[in-house]
């Protein structure tokens, strides 16, 4: 008598796994020097890689990636905004629970640093760390929110994956739809950081990677006037 053919594809650790690699693969390609600035360190979208990020995940897995990743919850400031604030009326998805969350209303007068990455881009790896230990010297005197790009941000999976490998737990939100990207005229490169006034104009897109708490102090200080 034959043995029993195992399924090994519906075990959903195993199935998870593989495709947890491919999408690593996608990465490296994406990260890959193109034919950019030598100078610059920023990559731009490869359309390849959503196609591999986007896959869809069992809920009980993702809820589990959420316990793990301990992400921030998105911010509430409970202020107005204000009548030319860009982000007015723009929701997106809070990594950290995935519900719905309105941008303009949640980040309304204080000043906001909006930084743009996504999980295949190489020195945003580097520079999350450093936003992160920012956040913590800025305290309550601007609101820091990280944004992962529309590519990829439908698999809320890799995101929480990624986050808790480096370790960064800063709020984020995800912008499936790229009406945050497009509200605050970000360009396609990737990270960018966006410093938004209190009443929710732009101050300055900065597409840059910056390397140290001090170069985003110096940022901030300059274009929303706010020392930290």
């Amino acid at each position: 008598m034959s043995e029993p053919t195992h399924n090994w594809w519906s075990a959903p650790a195993l199935r998870w796994t593989l495709v947890f690699v491919v999408a690593v693969i996608a990465l490296v390609v994406a990260i890959w020097p193109r034919s950019q600035d030598a100078t610059s360190e920023q990559v731009a979208p490869d359309p390849s890689v959503a196609n591999v990020t986007d896959a869809p995940v069992p809920a009980s897995q993702l809820a589990q990636a959420r316990a793990q990743a301990k992400v921030a919850d998105c911010p509430t400031s409970g202020l107005a905004q204000g009548v030319s604030s860009v982000l007015r009326g723009v929701s997106a998805p809070c990594l950290a629970t995935g519900a719905a969350y309105d941008v303009g209303a949640g980040t309304a007068g204080k000043p906001l640093l909006i930084n743009m990455w996504a999980v295949w881009c190489l020195p945003c790896r580097r520079e999350l760390p450093v936003l992160q230990d920012y956040a913590k010297r800025a305290g309550d005197s601007v609101t820091v929110l990280t944004v992962h790009a529309v590519d990829g941000a439908k698999n809320p999976f890799l995101v929480l994956k990624f986050l808790t490998e480096i370790g960064v737990t800063l709020p984020t939100v995800l912008d499936t739809d790229a009406r945050i990207a497009a509200a605050l005229s970000a360009p396609k490169v990737f990270p960018s950081t966006i410093l938004v006034r209190p009443d929710g104009t732009v101050a300055k897109v900065l597409p840059q990677v910056f390397e140290n708490t001090d170069a985003i102090a110096a940022a901030v200080e300059t274009n929303l006037g706010v020392r930290t």
